[in-house]
């Protein structure tokens, strides 16, 4: 029955490597169950409820991903997206997180809407062949880069000298001889080691390996009386609290413009990246079951909001399950199932540091970058736009952000250059739409 619902020999697929994928994934990702909550309590939320609400909304999400869209994505609250909801909306605004909670409901439905009309898969396909090449390679330097800043391999290199101002150099090396980045390089070198000699489910090993040498370092906690079953804290102090009372405020449009935006492009382009660097594009460049798969990011924050969490998207660690081989919505389904399990095993998932997940995350990033050798660097119109984008992806710690200025420049130049055929009438739009953006903004 497995067989024939997710089409596993279709994809070159099998039962285990489709179960150690979704493991993988989820030990790639499982730090969201502990930044979330930490974010969004900055608002006044209680941490306990919201560690629960970031599980189920991430279960129910990639539930949905796996039996609806049959793709081996995962999705959970989104980064960013949390820090814009908590810092941004909430403390810079100075409005409730059930103003906040509303508008992330609101996003929901619309995305839904959208979703049913087409018009997020629209979008998909409207984006050129070789910027799809370019996302995926982008993302793999984005998640690289997270990898590296946040084990302590790479710190920030600036420092305040004085009324408001910053010296220093952007990033630097941080100190690699002991604590998390030493860990992080041992973590790195034993999971190469397991890559190189073809050793099934590796990064998820590594992992594991890694979290183990960090207890005499000092950099895993063992918690003391450490239990390994607990109920989950109770979703009732968050649970459906919305506040509708300014829904049509100027206020409120402004931050439910940027919640569309940052998750819409956030998700296409970890959806374009992840399925090119898995050759799941078919001969005309399009995501199989885009359209499901979008759906399933839009019921997870409208979900999500429900719960009371933040905006729900899919997420780029789903490049480490498809590292390990997943290819079909059994990956998410035991990526789903690895968080409801969290649920009553939190302490032990706490444990594992992003010291011992680090190397996965820089692994993943060379995986991706494959899919640049596609890419035609001897035309400029095709080249400086895929350039742009893979750059500002991690420069700008956005995907979404990456995926704009190779948008609007691949517009431009095809433009100024006469080569109008290349662009699609969407292109045009979503160009126009983006330059607007920063205008407004």
């Amino acid at each position: 029955m497995i067989e024939r619902f997710f089409k596993l020999s279709k994809n070159n697929t099998d039962v285990k490597t489709e179960i150690v994928a979704g493991i993988t994934t989820f030990m790639t990702m499982a730090y969201i169950l502990i930044v979330n909550p930490s974010i969004l309590s900055a608002t006044g939320m209680d941490k306990g409820a919201l560690f629960t609400a970031t599980a189920l909304s991430a279960a129910i999400a990639t539930l949905v991903m796996a039996l609806v869209a049959n793709l081996p994505f995962a999705l959970a609250p989104g980064m960013g997206l949390n820090a814009f909801f908590a810092f941004t909306v909430v403390l810079g605004m100075q409005v409730s997180w059930q103003f906040a909670l509303t508008a992330v409901l609101l996003e929901g439905i619309i995305f839904v809407i959208l979703t049913f009309l087409n018009v997020r898969e629209a979008i998909i396909n409207a984006i050129p062949l070789s910027l799809k090449k370019a996302v995926s390679v982008g993302i793999g330097l984005f998640i690289a880069f997270i990898g590296l800043f946040n084990s302590g391999i790479i710190v920030t290199g600036m420092t305040h000298i004085g009324d408001g101002k910053l010296d220093g150099i952007p990033v630097k090396l941080g100190h690699i001889t002991g604590g998390s980045a030493l860990l992080a390089i041992i973590g790195l070198l034993i999971t190469g080691f397991l890559l190189a000699k073809k050793v099934k489910g590796g990064l998820l090993l590594g992992i594991l390996v890694t979290t183990i040498i960090g207890i005499p370092m000092g950099v895993t906690q063992v918690p003391q009386g450490l239990k390994l079953l607990s109920a989950p804290p109770s979703l009732e102090p968050i649970l459906w609290k919305f506040d509708f009372s300014q829904v049509f405020s100027m206020q409120m449009l402004l931050v439910l413009f940027t919640f569309l935006f940052v998750d819409m492009f956030d998700t296409v382009g970890t959806l374009v990246g992840v399925a090119t660097k898995a050759n799941m594009l078919d001969e005309r460049g399009k995501v199989p079951r885009a359209k499901e798969a979008l759906f399933a990011d839009a019921v997870g924050t409208t979900l999500g909001a429900m719960l009371g969490t933040s905006t729900v998207t899919t997420y780029v660690e789903s490049a480490s399950g498809v590292a390990e081989g997943g290819r079909t919505g059994l990956t998410a389904l035991s990526t789903a199932a690895m968080f409801i399990i969290a649920l009553f095993l939190s302490p032990l998932f706490i444990m594992i540091p992003g010291a011992a997940t680090a190397p996965a995350l820089i692994l993943v990033g060379l995986f991706m970058m494959s899919p640049i050798k596609d890419i035609d660097f001897d035309d400029f119109t095709e080249a400086i736009p895929a350039f742009l984008t893979i750059i500002m992806m991690p420069l700008a710690y956005s995907i979404a952000e990456g995926i704009v200025f190779g948008m609007v420049s691949y517009v431009v130049l095809k433009t100024l250059t006469g080569k109008f055929k290349d662009v699609s009438y969407l292109m045009y739009v979503l160009a126009i739409a983006f330059v607007l953006k920063f205008l407004i903004a």
